[in-house]
C-alpha cells in the first residue's frame, strides 16, 4: 500500500506533546500498512480484526490499546491509503468519519 499524508500522524504528536504516546503505535501501523496488500475491505479486517470498515472506502483503526483512533480512506483498486484523521476517542466522537 502507498500511504499518503504521513505528516498528519507526525503533526498529531509533535504539535501536542501530551499525545506523544501515540507515536510508536502510529508508526507501527504505518510500517504495517506500507507492506500490506489490501485489495478489499476483508483484507483490512484480516490484518486488523478490530478495524471498523465504513462506507466509501473508509476504515477506522484503534491505536495504542484503543486509546486513539485513526481514520484512513482507502482506494482499494489503486492500493492507496489517505490518512484523514488521528485523535483520541473523545475527539473521534466529535467528528463524522464518513465526511472527514
Amino acid at each position: 500500500m502507498r500511504i499518503i499524508v504521513l505528516s498528519t500522524l507526525k503533526a498529531f504528536w509533535e504539535e501536542h506533546p501530551e499525545y506523544l504516546d501515540a507515536k510508536e503505535p502510529a508508526l507501527a501501523w504505518h510500517r504495517h500498512a506500507l507492506r500490506a496488500n489490501w485489495p478489499a475491505p476483508a483484507d483490512v479486517k484480516r490484518d486488523f480484526g478490530s478495524a471498523s470498515i465504513l462506507r466509501d472506502g473508509r476504515a477506522v483503526f484503534n491505536l495504542a490499546g484503543n486509546k486513539y483512533r485513526l481514520v484512513v480512506w482507502i482506494n482499494y483498486a489503486y492500493r492507496v491509503g489517505y490518512i484523514r484523521f488521528i485523535g483520541t476517542h473523545a475527539q473521534y466522537d466529535q467528528t463524522d468519519a464518513q465526511t472527514i
